[in-house]
């Protein structure tokens, strides 16, 4: 765990550069299936809209797709040749080789296909799960990490609090062997509309925000995965998964935060129902030479409830990194 004394994370500034327009920005962008260390993964691409921009990977949290940065890529466009991985067993990802979905394995598996893709250095952005993920890939590569953004990520608990489980008891049964895959059957007799709803209601504080086009997206991507039969048990092993690196392995995911050199952001709503907010210090006390924006009224997906604040700090970081980079030319 962190030392009892957290340093005063430097707070991240916003960008007053023009983002990209939305008003094109109707559908999903294309994607593709390629293989990973022997896994298939879907991989969405948004085609960048000026020459100077530089490679991205976004990387979703439990339950969700590269459909979560659909909008936070497009605001993008004009910085970077942006890409959103399904992680193996999620969106429209194969599963991984063994069922392996510990943390671990999902980083190795970014890791593989980066390799692959020879795309590294890269920006990476993870939001939750795939905040926990990113932080593997940078401390173990950080050859492949240009700058890092983590949007509220799953990480171990300082407190000794029940987060991010109590605050959803459906989500908590799920921990549980035998439990677990009763409640997600029972989930599964609501309709994909409603299961999409209530993700949304409980990832942000005011689903109003969410885009019409957005939530249709989410109810047919909910119907989607009803029909794989590796839906459930992606679920419940990723999520198992996490719990029991957060339980048995705090010291260690701390002090593999301590070891990222990359720039890094921390962005976090005051509002995340998921994931403790007062982490987001102790998180940006961590890394070292991070910087942290706390949105207020946000809630645990910042870059779907807010994607213009969120994208103006992420540009902000990137201006910064290459002014500092040319600082030391």
């Amino acid at each position: 765990m962190p030392r009892s004394r957290v340093p005063t994370p430097s707070p991240a500034r916003l960008a007053g550069v023009a983002l990209a327009s939305l008003d094109d920005v109707v559908a999903p962008w294309p994607g593709r299936l390629v293989d990973a260390a022997g896994t298939r993964v879907f991989v969405r691409s948004t085609p960048a809209t000026a020459q100077d921009v530089e490679p991205a990977l976004f990387i979703h949290g439990l339950g969700g797709s590269g459909l979560n940065w659909t909008d936070f890529a497009g605001l993008l466009r004009n910085r970077l040749a942006a890409e959103a991985i399904d992680l193996p067993g999620f969106g429209r990802s194969d599963p991984p080789r063994g069922d392996d979905y510990r943390l671990r394995s999902h980083a190795n598996t970014v890791i593989a296909y980066l390799e692959g893709a020879g795309r590294g250095p890269l920006h990476l952005v993870g939001n939750s799960m795939g905040g926990a993920v990113s932080i593997l890939v940078a401390a173990q590569r950080p050859d492949l990490v240009r700058t890092l953004t983590l949007i509220s990520p799953a990480v171990p608990d300082v407190k000794m609090r029940v987060h991010p489980l109590r605050s959803n008891p459906r989500m908590a049964l799920l921990v549980f062997p035998i439990v677990g895959s009763a409640a997600l059957k029972r989930m599964r007799l609501i309709s994909d509309e409603e299961r999409a709803r209530a993700t949304i209601a409980l990832c942000c504080v005011d689903p109003s925000r969410y885009p019409a086009r957005r939530m249709a997206e989410a109810i047919a991507e909910a119907g989607l995965r009803r029909d794989l039969p590796w839906t459930d048990t992606a679920m419940l092993r990723s999520l198992r998964g996490m719990v029991r690196s957060h339980s048995f392995g705090a010291r260690t995911a701390w002090a593999t935060m301590r070891r990222i050199k990359a720039p890094t952001l921390i962005l976090w709503g005051d509002t995340d129902r998921l994931v403790a907010p007062d982490l987001a210090p102790v998180v940006a006390g961590a890394i070292p030479g991070s910087r942290l924006l706390v949105l207020p009224d946000i809630g645990h997906v910042a870059m779907m409830e807010d994607p213009q604040t969120s994208a103006r700090a992420f540009v902000a970081l990137l201006d910064d990194t290459r002014a500092a980079a040319r600082g030391h030319a």
